[in-house]
């Protein structure tokens, strides 16, 4: 009595004092004990009674294999396991026989679970049922559908524990028609009318297996649902991006009068981040706020902080992180991600120190992101010091994506020859590790490197993939070995990789068009299934480096006619072929055609290479025009329509538009003001060319170069003013004051007829060279 009531210490004093020799009383005990967790003093009761002489009974046995489950105690209970088999419990005892696989189960010794289980004389649902969750909570999934099948070639009708189970198993091994079989068997029973557990099993299993339609008909379906319903399915939607749905399951659930719980919260939190929707993501932040939620609820408050990221708020999310109580290295990491993701280095840099100062240990995905930052800000010496560290913690043995970012660090961090020691000290590599050399020595050009990398990465057996091949190609186009770029090209073929690749294929054109081999960038770029306005730029810039501009304006014509739009890269190689070939027309035509798509207004790049064009045409006036039609003015394109006035020796609309560029609020920059000085000796105006010449340092803050000494000299010496020319050169160090400048000064001595200063000229060239 004592022992079923709870009064378990009373019932021991009972047991003691009278020295009681009933097993059923110790097994009253014993069964109280772990009925309330007291595992070790069941397990003390259980020695006390074989001390006694008590022979323990089937029920004895199966309270005490349970203790052995609970606490973990492998040897004891196979010693129990020994003593059942010699006495011969199992013939007669079912429940005991399901305890003993349970207690194997639970001690994850699955195969000796199922050799007990196969040795039993009778099974019953419980039998297989306890197996089958031994191997779904182990995720041996198909261990449990093979399990449940046999199950049913003996007749027995699968519980609610079996589906259960049997649900997660098809939700993780995807088998979406083994789910439909056991939903079926679920309906049979009528068991949906009463357990919403298992409602909500079903409709998470339909979920996994992407059966999104039979999960939200099934939910509408189900008599009982609650919000743990409706959150798997937004949970599912948000999962796979389906943002727009999963915002209408929140609705429809409110609809319902159910209230959002935090994982609700969080999912939908998720999705409106995917689908950057802030203003619903605000109004359900200010929700969250209003509810209390945040509080104590760090998954809930890193849900929120990863939505402000996507939304790339960062500002807010930082703002978040602070009012988080609590945050853990999840919460910073989704932030250093954030800020390493949208480049901002500094920042992220920022706050891994912040997160270090707040007590939080880093993690290998906080390592990872703040090496990214490292990179993009070429932050060496940081991203060495957290090398040291996660080499240190012993992190690069296990952790091969770990390994790849520190490799990629100092690969962008023009550190080449440490990624390359990373690489060789990595105990896994993968193709990945590869391919961050690989790419690393593309892009620093040195192509005989990256070609090796790959070769050796083929030696270690490692297969290549199009991210490997992207480096490789680039390699072959800058060094111009076009034999190894065919031999890559026919292996990629072989591999299949072609079919579905544009960005590989367009690669491919652009290492034949690098090469040289226009003919064959050509035949790739037709052969290629889809093709778009990158494969085309790729042959028709290719076509204009080599001179063809004819060949480039049929591309030109070709990739329109096959439905493509030229955009703003097309039609820069093309203004450049036209300038470069004098195919002024044609030129004409392309900025009519730029004009029309209103292009010229958000391109200054476009612009430049109008203004070039016209200027070489030597329509300077038209020039100005295009320019006055832009929307976007800045140096480069008034640098343009200055030297197309410089050039036709219009000195006077030179400093014109020297002026009107300054009134718009430009500063000249160095080939400004060459143009410049320039204009002032077509106009020879000797004495403002040099105060021009002393405010570049004082008044623009730019230090003259050879291109401006050499005009200086040549105005001054032009005009007349031999020895100031010749005083100039001499204060001048060499490397500034070169060749060029003696030439300028000897030229007009020639002119001038002035021979001393045209033979110490000479003589003095002839001492610098």
């Amino acid at each position: 009595m004592y022992a079923k009531c709870g009064q378990l210490e009373k019932a021991k004093e009972l047991l003691d004092l009278y020295k009681s020799s009933d097993i059923f009383s110790w097994t009253d005990l014993i069964r109280g004990y772990v009925r309330n967790g007291q595992n070790q003093e069941a397990l003390n009761c259980f020695d006390c009674m074989e001390q006694e002489g008590l022979c323990p009974n089937a029920a004895t046995f199966t309270c005490i294999l349970k203790v052995c489950a609970n606490m973990r105690l492998t040897n004891k209970g196979e010693q129990i396991h020994d003593v059942i088999i010699k006495r011969g419990l199992l013939e007669k005892d079912i429940v005991l026989g399901n305890a003993l696989v349970d207690m194997h189960v639970k001690l994850g010794n699955l195969s000796r679970a199922l050799s007990v289980l196969d040795d039993l004389p009778v099974r019953d649902v419980v039998s297989w049922s306890t197996l089958i969750a031994g191997y779904a909570e182990h995720g041996q999934y198909e261990q449990a559908l093979n399990s449940y099948h046999c199950m049913q070639l003996e007749g027995l009708s699968p519980d609610v524990i079996t589906l259960t189970c049997m649900l997660k198993a098809c939700a993780n091994t995807r088998q979406n028609d083994k789910g439909e079989q056991i939903h079926d068997e679920i309906i049979r029973q009528g068991l949906l009318d009463t357990d919403v557990v298992l409602g909500n099993t079903l409709v998470d299993m339909y979920i996994k297996c992407g059966a999104f339609a039979k999960a939200e008909r099934l939910l509408r379906e189900l008599p009982i649902r609650d919000v743990v319903s409706w959150s798997a399915l937004i949970a599912g939607y948000a999962q796979v991006g389906q943002g727009a749905q999963a915002l209408m399951c929140f609705e429809q659930m409110q609809e319902e009068g159910l209230s959002p719980d935090a994982m609700t919260f969080a999912c939908i939190l998720k999705a409106c981040g995917s689908m950057k929707v802030v203003d619903e993501g605000e109004k359900i932040h200010e929700e969250i706020v209003r509810w209390g939620l945040l509080k104590n609820n760090v998954v809930l408050g890193n849900a929120l902080l990863h939505m402000y990221v996507k939304f790339g708020n960062l500002d807010r999310a930082y703002e978040v992180l602070k009012t988080l109580s609590p945050r853990d290295v999840v919460s910073w990491s989704t932030l250093i991600a954030g800020y390493a993701q949208d480049g901002q280095g500094e920042q992220a840099l920022k706050c891994y120190e912040q997160m270090l100062n707040d007590g939080h240990s880093p993690n290998a995905i906080t390592y990872i992101c703040t090496l990214k930052a490292c990179g993009h800000i070429g932050a060496v010496n940081k991203g060495q010091q957290i090398h040291d560290e996660v080499a240190r913690q012993g992190l690069l043995n296990n952790n091969v994506m770990l390994g790849n970012a520190v490799a990629d660090m100092y690969v962008k961090c023009d550190a080449l020859e440490k990624a390359w020691r990373v690489l060789e000290e990595l105990p896994v590599q993968n193709a990945v590790s590869w391919n961050v050399i690989i790419s690393g020595y593309a892009k620093q050009g040195q192509a005989e490197s990256a070609l090796e990398s790959f070769e050796m990465m083929h030696r270690n057996g490692l297969l290549a993939d199009s991210v490997t091949f992207l480096g490789v190609l680039k390699a072959c186009g800058s060094k111009g070995a076009v034999e190894k770029g065919e031999q890559i090209h026919n292996l990629i073929t072989r591999m299949g990789l072609l079919s579905n690749n544009l960005v590989l294929g367009n690669a491919i054109i652009n290492m034949y068009a690098k090469c040289g081999a226009l003919t064959k960038a050509q035949g790739v770029l037709e052969a290629l299934s889809t093709q778009d306005v990158v494969s085309w730029n790729t042959l028709i810039s290719g076509y204009i480096e080599q001179g063809q501009v004819e060949e480039a304006l049929n591309c030109y014509g070709k990739m329109q006619r096959v439905g493509l739009s030229p955009n703003s890269v097309t039609f820069l190689c093309i203004l450049r072929g036209c300038t470069d070939s004098g195919a002024f027309d044609k030129g004409i035509e392309i900025h009519e055609q730029i004009a029309r798509q209103g292009l010229l207004g958000t391109s200054p790049e476009l612009g430049v290479a109008i203004l070039n064009m016209y200027a070489e045409l030597g329509d300077i006036e038209k020039a100005y025009q295009v320019l006055n039609e832009l929307h976007l003015h800045n140096i480069v394109l008034w640098n343009t329509l200055i030297g197309g006035y410089a050039k036709q020796g219009k000195g006077e609309q030179v400093l014109k538009c020297f002026r009107e560029m300054q009134l718009q609020g430009l500063l000249p920059d160095a080939m400004t003001l060459v143009h410049v000085l320039r204009a002032y000796g077509i106009m020879g105006r000797p004495n403002d060319a040099q105060l021009c010449f002393m405010n570049m340092k004082h008044k623009y803050g730019i230090m003259p170069k050879t291109e401006h000494f050499t005009c200086l000299i040549d105005i001054l010496a032009k005009s007349g003013y031999l020895d100031q020319a010749a005083a100039i050169i001499q204060k001048t160090p060499s490397f500034i004051c070169t060749a060029a400048c003696w030439s300028a000064l000897l030229t007009a001595c020639q002119k001038l007829g002035d021979v001393n200063v045209g033979i110490w000229a000479f003589e003095q060239a002839l001492k610098n060279r």
